[in-house]
């Protein structure tokens, strides 16, 4: 056996709920004032809902709108005042407090972003890693690909049946791989662990609970290939009772799943969140951006997977720096160093065209909002612009 494990969380998790109610105020600037300058992290403990962080911003937010944005999100999240748990089990809309502690963001900062060329400078400095993988469809690791079907497949079970699940939900996959060739070659062998954690309503037996469960692992669409319902391993609620949940016993923080966020563990991260952060944040449009690359790179058949790097100064525009690293699993025509500097030589990489290539300054419903990719994942949606395979060609003539 070689194997490797990614974790999930749903939307419900409170980790996940900051994040959302985050980004939800990012995409209430935006979509008005896509100039805005936003940077606002969410503490979630108890009923207590916390927003700091500084905005630049036309739009003029009140209390009452804050107030509005949390609880809308939550509500949509599933924290909507579900009767089948109590007050004292899980989060309810008529108990939350907000406290906002916004500021103004620093003209120091604002003097290298907007520059009088037009150009945005990079709002910090920092590195951002993307990956990709030929291992499935999503060209993501398999083992976070099949804890996120997993994932989705229960949420969307609780968030229509409120009488039987709550929505803060775990999930987890453990891939065996066979040996570590396979591993680095991107061959899973088999799905090993499944574990699935999942609060139920106190008059629902841990017996019936796991049925149910089971029945939703079975049909989420996991690759007959891999998957084999009697020879995985399969923990549901392992702790034998899971009712009480949210924010009430467990503290939620923007930025505290960025392994979930990204690539499950089996690539490196840079070290800023996402979520909560506008795109002039080279933390989100760097990740973005990082991400196109190596996925078109891996489609265009040049690699088995892929690691792209960049980095940036702050209130400079060009990356500092842009590597390529496929892990040894190039052909033999296209080497690393012939792919990144194919890629300084053919993408700008600034954050006004990285913000330009994906509208990263007009979420809409039409095309995303980041509220949505703060639930789902920051990669690895097709639904993303960032996720366009529209530069496969491009890559193909280096071969």
């Amino acid at each position: 056996m070689y194997l490797f494990t990614s974790e999930v969380v749903s939307p419900g998790h409170p980790d996940k709920c900051a994040d959302i109610i985050a980004d939800s105020i990012v995409d209430k600037i935006l979509t008005q004032d896509p100039n805005g300058r936003v940077a606002s992290e969410v503490f979630v403990a108890g009923k207590n809902i916390i927003i700091g962080g500084e905005i630049n911003s036309k739009v003029a937010l009140s209390y009452k709108d804050y107030e509005y944005i949390v609880k809308d999100a939550l509500a949509h999240i599933g924290y909507n005042g579900n009767p089948y748990f109590t007050k004292q089990q899980c989060l309810h809309p008529d108990d939350i407090e907000v406290k906002v502690c916004i500021n103004q963001q620093s003209p120091d900062i604002n003097q290298g972003v907007d520059q009088q060329d037009g150009e945005i400078g990079a709002g910090d400095q920092g590195i951002m890693f993307g990956f990709a993988s030929c291992e499935a469809d999503e060209y993501m690791p398999a083992a976070i690909t099949y804890a996120r079907m997993l994932c989705d497949k229960v949420y969307k079970f609780a968030k229509e049946n409120p009488d039987k699940l709550g929505v803060d939900i775990k999930t987890q996959v453990t891939i065996d791989y066979g040996n570590k060739d396979n591993f680095e070659s991107c061959r899973p062998q088999s799905i090993h662990t499944i574990v699935v954690s999942a609060p139920c309503v106190e008059s629902m037996d841990i017996a019936t609970l796991r049925a149910l469960v089971q029945n939703l692992i079975d049909e989420a669409g996991l690759p007959k290939s891999l998957y084999n319902k009697e020879k995985t391993i399969i923990y549901i609620n392992p702790t034998g009772r899971y009712v009480n949940h949210s924010s009430l016993h467990d503290s939620g923080l923007t930025g505290r799943k960025l392994i979930v966020d990204s690539f499950g563990g089996y690539a490196p991260i840079g070290g800023g969140a996402q979520s909560s952060k506008d795109y002039t944040k080279v933390d989100r449009s760097g990740l973005y951006a990082a991400r196109y690359i190596a996925k078109n790179i891996v489609a265009a058949g040049l690699a088995k997977k892929c690691v792209v790097q960049l980095s940036y100064a702050i209130g400079v525009a060009k990356p500092t720096s842009v590597s390529v690293d496929t892990m040894g699993t190039h052909v033999p025509s296209v080497d690393d160093d012939k792919l990144s500097a194919f890629v300084m030589e053919n993408f700008a990489l600034t954050p006004r065209w990285i913000t330009q290539k994906f509208a990263l300054d007009r979420p809409s419903e039409q095309t995303f909002l980041y509220a949505k990719v703060a639930a789902k994942g920051q990669v690895g949606n097709a639904k993303y612009p960032w996720e366009k395979l529209d530069s496969v060609e491009m890559f193909k003539k280096l071969a």
